[in-house]
C-alpha cells in the first residue's frame, strides 16, 4: 500500500502541475495576445501632429483641396497611408465605416486601394494554442504509461528475481575450474545427483538437497557452481541472498515460494544462492529484536530446503565467508548436507590458475609462470587474474609488445602494497629509509629461522610507503599455521630491525614514526606468543579465547563484553611478558646490527644508488663481508 500511494503521489503532483501551467498560459496569451474585437479604436484616440500622422479632420480638407495623390486603407487595422504630392506619405486613424470615405475619395477622383495586412498576433495565438494542445496530450499519456508500469511492478513485486540460464548460456565446465581439484571433486558427486538421480534413488540414497561453499573472496566460488551446472547440462538459477530481503515483511518469503515453484517446473535443476549470510543469519541476533523480513525469509527457505514437500530434483548451492554467523537449522543435516571449503589454491593450484589466464597474454619466451606461483602465495584465483590482467596494462602503458617478468613484478607490487610513485630526490629522508629497510632485510638475511629475503627497495608507495624488504614465506608453514617460538621471535626481531638501525645509525634524538605499523604487528605477535601460544612464564596457557562469535552476531562477530577469564593481576603479568619478550627481540636487533655497521653501510650505499636490490644479489653482498657461506644465508629459515 505504501509503494502505491508513493507511486500515485508523483502523478497527483504531476496532474497539479500541469493544471497550473494550463491556466498560466491562457492568462499570458490574453494580455499578450489580446483579441481586435477588445481592443481600443485608435481612431477614437487624440490626435498628435507629427511628421508621420495626420489628424482625420485635416485628411479630409486635403480630400476637399485635392492635395492627396494617393491613399491605401488598412480594414484590419482601420488605418490609412496617405500619399501627399511631396511623395511624403502619413498614416490617419479612420473610423469604422469607411464606405462613405471612399465615395468621396472616388468622386475627387484619388486613387484608394483598399485591403487587410496580415495578422501575425492572431497567427502567433493559434500556434500557442496547439502547442499547448500538444503538451497537455503529452503529459497525459505520460501519466497513463507510468501507472500501467506501475501496476505491472506491483503485480511482480513479489516474484523472484532469479537469472535463469540454460546450459548453453552457462558454457563452463570443471575444465574451466582451476587450482581447487578438492572443491572440484566433492562437487563431481552433485553432477552425478543430477545427471543419474534415477541410480541413487533405486538403492534407497537420498539426493542432498543443499551444499555450502565456504571460502574466501575470490576463490572461485560462483565459478564452481557455475560448472557444475555446465556439466550436468541442468538449468541454473542464480540470484544474491540479499535479493530476497526487502523493507515489506513477507515480501522475501514470497520471492522464496516463487522461486522453488519454478525450480520444480525445471526439475532437475540447479538453484545458486550467493552470500546466503545476508539471509541465513542467526534469528534473534540483534539488539531489541532481529528483523521480521530477513527472518520470515529465512524460515521459508528452511521450509522449502527440507519441509512438508519433497523438491526431488532441486539442489540449492550457496556461498558464503561467513559461515560462522549462519543459522544452525541452515545448518543441519536435511537442509546444506554438506560444506565444500574452497581454500586459497596452493603452488600447484596457482600455477594451473595462472596457466588458464595466461591464454590469450602474450607474454615474454623468459617469463615462467613457476616463478610467478612462488612468488604468490595466499593469492585467490580473482587475485592471479588481476596480476596478468595490471601486468598486461602495464606493457601496454610502456609500449612493449609482450609482458615481460619486470612488468610482472611490478603488477605484483602494485596489487599487494601499492603504486609506485616517483623516486625520492638523494636527501637525508632517502637516506634514513634506506637505513630503515636496510635494518629490516639485513636481519631477514643473517637469522637462524629466517626466511629468506625477496628484495628490498627505497621507491615509494602509495599510502605512505616510503620504501619495504619483502620475504619469501614458507608457504607450508603460513598454510598450516605451524609456527615454531624461534621463527616467531627471528619475525618479531626482524620487524624491529628497521627502528634499531635508525636508533644506532642517527641517534635517539633522529627516530622516526615510520616504526608505526612495525610496532603494532611486534604487539600483536608478542601478545598471541603469550596469551594463544602458551610460549612465555606463564606456561601453556590460553589466556585469551578467539571465539568471539557466540554472541551478538549483529556485530559481525564483536565482542561488547570482556569474556577474558583471567584476573587483574594475569592481566598485569601478561603485559610484563609481552613487553619482555619486544624488548629482548629490540636489543638482540640493535645488537647484530651495531656488529655489522660497515656491511650496512655499504649496503646502503648500493641501495641508494640502484634503489632495489633482489634477494640473491643481495646475499652474495652479505656474503663477502660475513665470510658465511652463500649458500647457507640463502637457505637460512629454510627447512
Amino acid at each position: 500500500m505504501t509503494k502505491l500511494l508513493g507511486s500515485q503521489l508523483p502523478r497527483k503532483l504531476f496532474s497539479r502541475s500541469v493544471v497550473s501551467l494550463a491556466t498560466s498560459w491562457m492568462v499570458l496569451q490574453s494580455v499578450f495576445v489580446a483579441s481586435p474585437s477588445l481592443a481600443k479604436n485608435d481612431s477614437q484616440l487624440p490626435c498628435q501632429k507629427d511628421d508621420k500622422q495626420l489628424c482625420y479632420n485635416q485628411f479630409l480638407e486635403k480630400i476637399e483641396q485635392g492635395t492627396i495623390d494617393k491613399v491605401i486603407i488598412d480594414t484590419r487595422k482601420n488605418t490609412a497611408t496617405v500619399t501627399l504630392p511631396n511623395q511624403k506619405t502619413k498614416q490617419v486613424h479612420l473610423w469604422e465605416q469607411q464606405g462613405q470615405l471612399i465615395r468621396q475619395l472616388r468622386d475627387n477622383n484619388i486613387p484608394v486601394d483598399v485591403g487587410t495586412s496580415n495578422n501575425s498576433a492572431r497567427q502567433f495565438g493559434i500556434i500557442a494554442n496547439v502547442v499547448l494542445i500538444v503538451v497537455l496530450v503529452a503529459g497525459l499519456a505520460l501519466i497513463i504509461r507510468r501507472s500501467a508500469k506501475n501496476s505491472g511492478q506491483t503485480m511482480n513485486f513479489s516474484k523472484s528475481r532469479a537469472r535463469y540460464h540454460v546450459e548453453a548460456k552457462t558454457g563452463i565446465s570443471f575444465d574451466d575450474v582451476a587450482g581447487i581439484d578438492e572443491a572440484k571433486e566433492e562437487l563431481q558427486e552433485v553432477v552425478s545427483f543430477l545427471k543419474e538421480t534415477e541410480r541413487f534413488t533405486a538403492v534407497g540414497a537420498k539426493v542432498p538437497k543443499g551444499m555450502l561453499m565456504v571460502g574466501s573472496p575470490g576463490t572461485g566460488k560462483t565459478l564452481l557452481a557455475k560448472a557444475v551446472a555446465g556439466e550436468a547440462g541442468v538449468p541454473f538459477y542464480s540470484l544474491s541472498g540479499s535479493e530476497f530481503v526487502e523493507m515489506f515483511v513477507g515480501v522475501g518469503a514470497s520471492r522464496v515460494r516463487d522461486l522453488f515453484k519454478k525450480a520444480k517446473e525445471n526439475a532437475p535443476c540447479l538453484v545458486f544462492i550467493d552470500e546466503i549470510d545476508a539471509v541465513g543469519r542467526k534469528r534473534g541476533a540483534g539488539i531489541g529484536g532481529g528483523n521480521d523480513e530477513r527472518e520470515q525469509t529465512l524460515n521459508q527457505l528452511l521450509t522449502e530446503l527440507d519441509g512438508f514437500e519433497e523438491n526431488t530434483g532441486i539442489i540449492v548451492i550457496a556461498a558464503t565467508n561467513r559461515p560462522d554467523v549462519l543459522d544452525p537449522a541452515l545448518m543441519r543435516p536435511g537442509r546444506f548436507d554438506r560444506q565444500v571449503r574452497v581454500d586459497l589454491p596452493s603452488y600447484n593450484g596457482r600455477l594451473q590458475i595462472l596457466q588458464v589466464h595466461a591464454k590469450d597474454k602474450k607474454l615474454a619466451p623468459e617469463v615462467s609462470l613457476e616463478a610467478v606461483a612462488r612468488k604468490t602465495p595466499g593469492l585467490a584465483g580473482a587475485d592471479l587474474a588481476n596480476l596478468l590482467n595490471e601486468a598486461a596494462i602495464l606493457t601496454v602503458r610502456r609500449l612493449k609488445p609482450m609482458i615481460t617478468p619486470l612488468d610482472i613484478d611490478d603488477a605484483l607490487d602494485r596489487i599487494t602494497i601499492g603504486l609506485t610513485l616517483n623516486p625520492l630526490l638523494d636527501s637525508k629522508k632517502k637516506r634514513l629509509i634506506a637505513y630503515h629497510e636496510t635494518g629490516h632485510a639485513l636481519l631477514m638475511t643473517l637469522l637462524e629461522h629466517s626466511d629468506p629475503l625477496n628484495k628490498v627497495t627505497i621507491i615509494p608507495r602509495s599510502g605512505g610507503v616510503g620504501g619495504f624488504a619483502q620475504q619469501s614465506f614458507d608457504e607450508d608453514m603460513v598454510d598450516s599455521g605451524l609456527y615454531s617460538r624461534a621463527w616467531l621471535i627471528d619475525r618479531i626481531t626482524i620487524t624491529l630491525g628497521g627502528r634499531a638501525a635508525e636508533m644506532e645509525i642517527f641517534g635517539d634524538a633522529e627516530v622516526t614514526a615510520g616504526a608505526q605499523n612495525d610496532l603494532k604487528v611486534v604487539s600483536n605477535l608478542a601478545r598471541e606468543m603469550v596469551t594463544h601460544y602458551g610460549m612465555s612464564d606463564l606456561g601453556p596457557l590460553a589466556l585469551e579465547s578467539e571465539d568471539h562469535n557466540s554472541e551478538d552476531v549483529f556485530l559481525g562477530g564483536g565482542d561488547m563484553k570482556n569474556r577474558n577469564g583471567y584476573s587483574e593481576e594475569v592481566a598485569t603479568k601478561i603485559d610484563e611478558q609481552v613487553r619482555a619478550i619486544a624488548f629482548s627481540c629490540y636489543e638482540r636487533a640493535r645488537k647484530i646490527i651495531r656488529e655489522n655497521r660497515d656491511l650496512m653501510d655499504h649496503i646502503v650505499d648500493i641501495l641508494l644508488y640502484e634503489e632495489t636490490i633482489e634477494g640473491e644479489d643481495f646475499r652474495k653482498i652479505v656474503s663477502q663481508y660475513t665470510q658465511l657461506p652463500e649458500k647457507q644465508i640463502a637457505m637460512s629459515g629454510k627447512k
